[in-house]
This record gives structure tokens, sequence and C-alpha cells, in this order.
């Protein structure tokens, strides 16, 4: 008979799966801190014993990295999505930053329509709370607080749907973009016609979110970033010019 005698697990191995199963789902984000020793066997009822082989186990396996007298973090995993040899090459190449709008737009809007139709209720609320301090945030005229928010809101959205390997892949992208890989997001927020238009956007998305409207969140998100995208093209030919006029301008003063 295929029968084999169920042996009971060991308390390691359950903590083990139950820290992989927070990483995996973006509860425990990249370079988090895990409570104390103390503090983390209490929570999880086990002897401290049973949760160091648990931690050195995930250690080995690369999922969290202990740091002498500061405790013990989840890992960057998300760093090894691209490899630096790419990253570089992404930064230097300008026609990238709309291969990675594009990217955005087709992954962003079925995560948007997933959101809707898929996304609890406390998801919607998060949502709803990180959309309220965008609007507190435009009223302040900060272009690093806005410009951090946006991507909260959006990372919020990709979390609602649900979706694992859509979310840790996200996360990848929008790491690049905070390190101004791809282009300075700050930029966007700087213009107050471009302000406006951005929240009113933002606002059509969350709108249709908490309508539990699929198809018109998904519709909310590419006209979102059919905007940044277009920006990004003027302010790259606006760039263009005034390297153009700044050569015609240098050379009329050695003329003079």
């Amino acid at each position: 008979m295929p029968f084999q005698k169920v042996e009971p697990e060991k308390l390691s191995h359950s903590v083990v799966r139950q820290i992989e199963r927070l990483i995996l789902q973006g509860i425990l984000r990249p370079g988090e801190r895990l409570p104390a020793e103390r503090d983390l066997a209490d929570k999880l009822g086990v002897s401290r014993p049973s949760l160091r082989e648990a931690l050195a186990e995930l250690q080995a396996a690369g999922l969290l990295v202990a740091r002498p007298g500061a405790g013990v973090f989840v890992a960057d995993v998300l760093g090894s999505a691209f490899s630096p040899a790419l990253t570089r090459l992404f930064a230097s190449h300008d026609d990238a930053v709309f291969d990675y709008l594009d990217f955005r737009r087709d992954l962003e809007g079925l995560a948007a329509e997933r959101a809707a139709r898929l996304g609890s209720d406390t998801d919607l609320k998060v949502i709803d709370a990180i959309f309220r301090r965008m609007e507190a945030a435009h009223g302040k005229r900060n272009p690093a607080d806005e410009a951090a928010l946006d991507a909260e809101f959006h990372m919020a959205i990709i979390e609602a749907s649900h979706n694992v390997v859509m979310l840790h892949m996200m996360r990848s992208m929008f790491e690049l973009l905070r390190e101004g890989v791809f282009y300075n997001r700050q930029v966007m927020f700087r213009q107050r016609t471009t302000r406006e238009s951005l929240l009113d956007q933002h606002r059509a998305i969350h709108a249709t979110l908490l309508a539990r409207d699929p198809a018109g969140a998904r519709r909310a998100v590419e006209t979102h970033l059919d905007f940044v995208r277009a920006g990004l093209a003027d302010q790259q030919k606006a760039d263009r010019n005034e390297a153009v006029a700044r050569l015609r301008f240098d050379h009329e003063q050695e003329r003079g």
C-alpha cells in the first residue's frame, strides 16, 4: 500500500514556512527588521532554540540576513531580478524608459483589473487611505513626498491583485525607478498643470477601484501611464532642443 506514517513536523520547519510565506506574499518586505529574538519566539509560540534553527535555515537560503548589533532583516532579494550589468544598460539608453512604461502599462492595467475584482475590502481601504494622503500632499507641493506616495499608491494596487509573481516583479521595477535608473520621477510633480492632471488621473483610478469596476480600473491606469509616457517624450525632446540651443548660443557668443 502507498501509505506512510505521518511524521510530526519540527517546530523550526513550521517557523520557516510561515516566514517564507510572509516574504512571498510581500507582507515582510526587503530590508525590514524582524522582532527581537525573545519577542519573535513569543509571537510564534516556539522556543528560542527552535527559532534560532529556523532563522539559520532562512539565512542559509538567502531570505534573511543577520547584521551584528542590529538584528535580523529580510534580505534584499529584489535586487537579483536584474543584474548590475542590465541595470547599467537600462540607465544608459533612453529607449529603455519607454519599454519600461509599456511594460508597466500592461501589467498595472491587469493588476488594477484584478484588484477591482479580487481585492478584499481591506485592500481597498489601504488604497483609499494612500489616496487621501496623496490629496493632502498635493496641497503642500513637495515633489519628493508626492513621488513617494505615487509609488506607494501603485504598489498598493499591485498588492491588491494578489498575484505574488507580479508583486515581486513590480517591486523590483519600482526599486529601479526609485534609484533613478529610468527617469527622475520628481520632475513630473514640479509643474503645476502636470501635478493637477496626475492627481485627477489617480482620482479616477481610485474611484473605479472603489466602485469595483475592473474594466474601468484598467482603462484609468492605462490613461494615466499614457500621459506619463507622453510627458517624458516631451521632456526628452525639450532637453535635446535645449542642448542644440546652447550650442547655437555658445557659437554666437564666440563669433561676437
